[in-house]
């Protein structure tokens, strides 16, 4: 759909010959009529995202020239801070997402919240807050969310109502509209940095230690299988996006995913995105059919971004029959829970296996299990590293090599605590020892 005719179908021209009610409505009426005249007079073969800085620059200039003839004709004026904020308002429109696309573009932050036409949150620093952005009405969303889907051939409507997508830089976005959403259409936008956090920014956050990171950084080298774990938000794919950063560039890298955000530095990397069913129901490619592809595909290592079904069976096969450091995440309470969700998964496989047959399975194929939380003072933190030791008689039995221990609460409502090893020396030392990865029995003496 051109610019030209999603705004046809979703604008309503204003009468600015009737003296405007207040200052709001008043912008609202110039910038919904600048949009008009704008659109109406494109060139319906111009490709937006091929214009350059100075031919973006060009239409900025039509854009203000088309401001100043309106209020003109129609005797209307406004301050020089009025008239940047309309030209700002309707280059996003036109160039970006829309209200929302200041917020796409500000560091600060990490997650924005659509709830209908009225009402925008967004996630700063681990706290939600809400914004004085506003669509013009729910039309205007379902908009904005359509110039997000199109380009990735995904659609929503009534007969489709809910759909996952991404940005160009690989933020996750999930929309859902009517009827599913009864208060109007609902988008979620979580942003990934432009620059990937590295191992040395989670150091600093606190999420984990120096002796963490050199741990798990051992573990990935040497082929270590690992889940990581965690609720929502718990900041499971940042981590996921450090360890895979350990992985050698020698080696063949294919990521799985439902929308591609993972952002891997090294060069020999396959990047696969499942597909929903096009609009006859057909055409589904599932993660677990990337899965079964992918060991056809001389993978050195397997990283799958979340596993959530019937493909947990095909990757723990796989990390059975010799695709060694591949690494995983889902969500779980704790690392014990993630096991049981791990057995509950394999069974919606559909195979009639028996549970001693799926734990063995797990037992074998899972080497450690990192699990991460997010606290209420909006931290995240990696609360436990946790090993799979084997089986004791029908149970997986783990123990924790590191873990986060909270003291209190200090006067601003932050967590204090810190990450700590618990004396025990991972079953997995003589496998990095082998890989040559020197670790000192130092990292994982006990704090007193």
């Amino acid at each position: 759909m051109s610019p030209k005719q999603s705004f046809r179908n979703n604008g309503t021209k204003p009468d600015l010959r009737e003296p405007a009610l207040n200052k709001k409505k008043e912008l609202e009426d110039v910038v919904t009529e600048t949009l008009r005249q704008v659109i109406d007079t494109m060139d319906d073969t111009l490709v937006l995202e091929k214009m350059d800085t100075f031919q973006k620059k060009q239409f900025l200039e039509q854009i203000n020239d088309t401001v100043d003839v309106i209020l003109e004709e129609f005797g209307r004026h406004l301050s020089q801070a009025d008239k940047q904020k309309i030209v700002k308002y309707v280059s996003d429109e036109i160039f970006g997402y829309g209200p929302i696309n200041s917020l796409i573009h500000d560091p600060s932050v990490s997650e924005i919240m659509v709830n209908g036409s009225q009402h925008v949150y967004v996630e700063r620093d681990g706290k939600i807050m809400k914004t004085d952005i506003t669509f013009r009405d729910n039309a205007h969303v379902i908009h904005t969310i359509d110039k997000i889907i199109t380009p990735l051939g995904r659609r929503i409507d009534e007969s489709s109502p809910m759909v996952d997508a991404r940005l160009p830089d690989g933020s996750r976005v999930n929309a859902i509209i009517p009827p599913l959403a009864i208060k109007g259409p609902t988008l979620t936008i979580r942003k990934f940095a432009t620059d990937p956090f590295t191992a040395e920014d989670l150091i600093s956050f606190g999420t984990m230690t120096r002796e963490m990171a050199r741990f798990m950084k051992a573990c990935v080298r040497a082929r270590i299988n690992i889940l990581v774990s965690g609720g929502t938000g718990s900041g499971k794919t940042t981590t996921l996006n450090v360890l895979s950063s350990f992985i050698p560039e020698k080696d063949r890298i294919i990521t799985i995913e439902d929308a591609a955000e993972l952002q891997l530095r090294q060069e020999h990397v396959v990047t696969l995105e499942s597909r929903p069913p096009d609009i006859e129901g057909k055409g589904q490619v599932t993660i677990r059919n990337l899965v079964i592809n992918s060991l056809r595909m001389r993978p050195d290592r397997i990283v799958v971004g979340e596993v959530r079904g019937g493909e947990a069976l095909d990757m723990l096969q796989a990390m059975n029959t010799g695709h060694d450091g591949s690494i995983s995440t889902l969500h779980a309470n704790n690392p014990r829970d993630a096991l049981a969700r791990l057995e509950t998964m394999v069974l919606m496989a559909g195979m009639d296996l028996p549970l001693r047959a799926i734990r063995e399975q797990i037992a074998s194929a899972v080497d450690l299990i990192i699990h991460q939380a997010r606290f209420n003072d909006g931290s995240r933190k990696i609360v436990k590293i946790t090993e799979v030791v084997g089986m004791e008689g029908d149970t997986v039995t783990l123990q924790d090599i590191f873990v986060f221990k909270q003291t209190g609460l200090n006067e601003k409502g932050q967590v204090i605590g810190k990450n700590m090893p618990t004396g025990i020396v991972p079953k997995c030392m003589d496998k990095l020892k082998a890989f040559g990865e020197n670790i000192t029995m130092d990292v994982f003496k006990q704090i007193t």
